[in-house]
């Protein structure tokens, strides 16, 4: 687990803070909504998309069943072509054999492309630790790291700060990182993107040490697929002596062949783009040309336990696009930050509590961090059905119940302060299963509907200080069907 979230508050509380800062809602609510109408143009552009996106779902739910053998395949491919492969099965063991590497090297820098995986793992604070430097490359990373922040979205880490705030930042802290900001800095895009551009290039040209992650990894071949839009990416890939790539094991895909349907589903549906600006591949080493060593570390820390959940491992079929986030109401009212993760939003919302577990108070409160309306789902590139998934992790944290931590299968408790909505659910199964007490109690709220209350006492208070109780029909549905003959007698 990355330490930088640990002791966070449960998702309520976390995202009280974000509601009442004004500006972070207004830069959020721009940017998501412009993310957004760009993205439905650009999909409006393919007419197979549909198929396209069952494609997509096909093959990331292909691959999971058959994972074990895919990794085999793409870590034979990986040496062939003069790679090294690594397995790490938690965090702690993933920045230890990165460390391990760049100490090998004698440097004690790197340059890094963005890469979910090591802010998941917390590479960088390891690498700190270890008396090495992390730069990142990423525009928005930069952002974030030089103002000692953490991402908020999965595609635009910097969602929250608006154009003075990045000029301040870049203005006070870019020379405690290297080359400082010019001076009369403006918030103008064009001279901040040009200040960070002469911060980059000297630490592009100086690295020994470059690491990635990576959107996909081909079996087949081996190769590895980034894809970004500013060309830092290529830099860090290709300039290098040793280039070191930390990637979830759910990333590979069968064959060269399964790129075609991401590489038009991705662009669009993050960047809403018809295709990404660069597309790096590359294939073990190469006399010559690029890095003289490549090191691909296969993490797991956390992925195979969520496999082994026949609804919960959806999310593995993540490709990172971010497109639930920016339809997210929720995400959008309290931000990234209020999730407690690197993977924020509704996708966050189901996969921190899978990878980590359920037993800290921010990730047993994201499976309700959600008010299931199923908008993710609809711009979902793979198909993940989120709501069923938030579904199923609610269970969990109301019920328990059987599940694998660490590789071992084992019996969750009940999570506390969920007694009451326990003691419901179990009341609404009996009353369900049960067809004459439902009759009956429905018949009962009929005629007693108007003494509905305006607010539930107790517990459900919390649900109606935000909701409005429904109206109470006169006639319950099932009389009133018998009564006309399923509507027919009331149309006659």
């Amino acid at each position: 687990m990355n330490e930088t979230f640990v002791g966070m508050p449960a998702f309520p509380e976390a995202a009280r803070e974000a509601l009442d800062d004004t500006t972070l809602r207004g830069n959020l609510r721009h940017a998501t909504h412009t993310i957004r109408a760009k993205r439905a143009a650009t999909v409006a552009e393919v007419s197979d998309w549909a198929e396209l996106r069952e494609a997509g779902s096909r093959i990331k739910e292909h691959t999971l069943r058959h994972l074990d053998r895919y990794l085999e395949q793409l870590e034979e491919s990986v040496t062939a072509a003069g790679g090294t492969v690594h397995w790490a099965a938690d965090a702690a063991e993933a920045n230890r054999i990165v460390t391990e590497l760049v100490r090998e090297t004698g440097e004690s820098e790197v340059v890094k492309v963005k890469s979910m995986a090591t802010q998941e793992i917390g590479l960088n604070e390891a690498l700190e630790a270890a008396g090495i430097r992390a730069y990142e490359t990423d525009l928005a990373e930069l952002i974030v790291q030089l103002g000692e922040d953490r991402p908020s979205h999965i595609l635009v880490p910097a969602i929250h700060r608006n154009r003075a705030e990045i000029r301040d930042i870049f203005r006070t802290a870019m020379a405690g990182w290297g080359r400082p900001a010019p001076e009369g800095l403006s918030d103008r895009p064009a001279e901040l993107a040009e200040a960070a551009r002469l911060h980059l290039r000297e630490k592009f040209l100086r690295a020994k040490v470059g690491v990635s992650g990576a959107n996909f990894m081909v079996a087949e071949t081996g190769t590895m697929v980034v894809v970004e839009s500013e060309g830092n990416g290529r830099m860090c890939l290709t300039l290098p002596e040793t280039l070191i790539s930390v990637v979830g094991i759910e990333k590979v895909v069968p064959t060269w062949r399964d790129l075609e349907v991401f590489l038009q589903t991705l662009p669009r549906s993050s960047t809403a783009e018809r295709m990404n600006p660069y597309t790096s591949m590359w294939t073990g080493t190469t006399d010559g040309d690029g890095p003289r060593a490549f090191h691909l570390v296969l993490l797991d820390n956390g992925r195979t336990d969520t496999l082994a959940d026949e609804v919960g491992r959806q999310a593995l079929r993540c490709i990172r696009c971010s497109a639930c986030l920016n339809v997210c109401p929720v995400y959008e009212r309290a931000g990234g930050h209020a999730y407690g993760s690197v993977y924020p939003g509704p996708i966050g919302a189901i996969l921190s509590p899978q990878l980590r577990g359920t037993a800290s108070e921010i990730d047993v409160s994201l499976p309700y961090a959600s008010s299931l309306c199923g908008a993710c789902y609809e711009v979902c590139p793979v198909a993940i059905d989120i709501p069923e998934v938030l579904v199923r992790l609610r269970e969990r944290v109301v019920e328990g119940g059987p599940a694998v931590r660490e590789g071992n299968r084992v019996v969750l408790r009940p999570a506390r302060g969920h007694a009451a909505e326990r003691a419901a659910m179990r009341a609404a199964r009996w009353t369900f299963t049960h067809p004459g007490a439902l009759r009956t109690g429905q018949r009962l709220a009929s005629r007693a509907r108007r003494l509905r209350p305006r607010t539930l006492p107790g517990p459900g208070a919390a649900w109606t200080a935000t909701r409005d109780l429904p109206e109470v029909p006169a006639e319950p549905f099932r009389d009133w069907w018998e009564r006309t003959r399923g509507g027919k007698e009331e149309t006659t």
